[in-house]
């Protein structure tokens, strides 16, 4: 039987605030404090990221508005996101992973999973090794996690929601029964509210009620979904842990929500190619051409649609993505005020089988040859280091959104 490690950071983005600050000597630890992680109310990102156990106590969670919170706890410490810190804490964290199993998948900033599969005979029994990773990370790191210890990844992942924070959890298959199935069916990985709301009308509120109901039924009432929810709360996983290298991304996208309503068309265009830029970064990065590019609008009412456009060829220029982005934000715009844009491109190609095309306006290779140097000047000098001169002295920013940007805006966050 195989052996997987669930690693979550405890309230990460706040955890990593909460060591950086003492690092430079904050008279206080916010772990302790009512104190939450949130983006700036000024810029429509006034959401709360993260939240200390302290504040949980005053019915404070992620999600909620920073006006909300403030309401419940008036003294309630508020700090900015720091995406580059997150990364370097989330970077640190891989590392340590890394010395115990050259398989360690990371699932988002602060989870990973690792196969300690072949790593037994090195160092010794699973638990054990579990409570030294944790341990380390806690010491060489200063922040917790939580490890999960099973034979898969679904139990590995639901041992490390157990009680929180700085635990070492097993749910091998014979404790499911004691551990994960008394939980409330909504705490199971991969069923949301809306889900939770459905089984529950039909008397399913506990992950046991689930694991011991009917497949067929499950499938009649949630279709294809049903049968994966009941699978895994019966504990049935078997996808490997996956280098992330070998996980093939099905798209491309980038997003931005907007400091004020945009009413001009000229400046949504402008918005639109600062997050071309970055998509079309993202697109060579992955060696890739996009053959299918969308454009997604939300309006001051938060009426969202979006218009999407098969391509005769597959690119990956930030020009002729941009040429398509700007024909189907014209046919999609009705002339409301905007709030919110995204630009997204996928089903992709390999990057070789680009073929010239008769009806090509432009040479594409003098294109790619344009973007290729322009990339290499990005990534040896930073992001802004070149940008295009129609945005010069003007007041958008020529490559927005995205999770590394200096205003951290995909964590709703701002410059202090």
């Amino acid at each position: 039987m195989g052996v997987v490690f669930h690693i979550d950071a405890n309230s990460a983005y706040l955890s990593w605030t909460a060591a950086s600050l003492l690092e430079k000597g904050y008279p206080v630890d916010i772990r302790e404090i009512p104190s939450v992680v949130s983006g700036n109310p000024l810029d429509r990102h006034g959401i709360i990221l993260a939240k200390s156990i302290p504040a949980k106590a005053y019915g404070i969670g992620t999600g909620q508005s920073l006006f909300e919170a403030r309401q419940r706890c008036p003294n309630l410490a508020v700090f900015p996101p720091e995406y580059d810190l997150y990364m370097g804490c989330s970077d640190a964290m891989y590392r340590i992973l890394l010395e115990y199993s050259p398989l360690v998948e990371r699932y988002s900033i602060d989870e990973c999973f690792l196969d300690y599969s072949a790593s037994r005979s090195r160092f010794g029994d699973p638990v054990e090794a579990a409570y030294q990773i944790g341990r380390r990370i806690r010491e060489e790191l200063g922040f917790t996690v939580n490890l999960g210890v099973s034979c898969n990844k679904i139990l590995a992942k639901m041992g490390s929601e157990l009680k929180k924070p700085d635990r070492v959890h097993t749910l091998w298959p014979s404790e499911m029964e004691e551990k994960m199935w008394p939980l409330p069916v909504g705490e199971l990985f991969m069923v949301g509210r809306a889900t939770a709301a459905k089984l529950q009308r039909i008397n399913i509120n506990t992950i046991g009620d689930l694991a011991r109901s009917d497949p067929n039924h499950m499938k009649a009432l949630l279709k294809s979904q049903g049968i994966l929810v009941w699978q895994l709360a019966n504990g049935l996983d078997d996808s490997p842990v996956t280098l992330n290298r070998d996980i093939v991304q099905k798209g491309v996208g980038n997003s931005t929500t907007i400091r004020y309503d945009v009413t001009s068309r000229e400046e949504a265009r402008m918005i639109l190619l600062a997050l071309t830029e970055r998509v079309g970064m993202r697109l060579r990065r992955l060696g890739r051409l996009a053959s299918l590019v969308s454009v997604s609008v939300k309006t001051d009412g938060f009426l969202r649609y979006s218009h999407q456009l098969k391509l005769p060829q597959a690119i990956d220029t930030t020009t002729e993505i941009y040429e398509y982005v700007c024909l189907l934000f014209d046919e999609c715009w009705k002339g409301e005020p905007i709030r919110h844009l995204g630009v997204h491109v996928s089903e992709f190609q390999q990057d070789a089988v680009r073929q010239a095309s008769f009806f090509d306006k432009k040479d594409p290779e003098k294109l790619r040859a344009l973007d290729k140097a322009v990339d290499r000047i990005r990534e040896r000098y930073g992001t802004r280091a070149i940008i295009r001169g129609a945005f010069a002295n003007g007041i958008v920013d020529g490559v927005q959104g995205g999770t590394n940007d200096s205003d951290f805006i995909m964590m709703g966050g701002y410059k202090q």
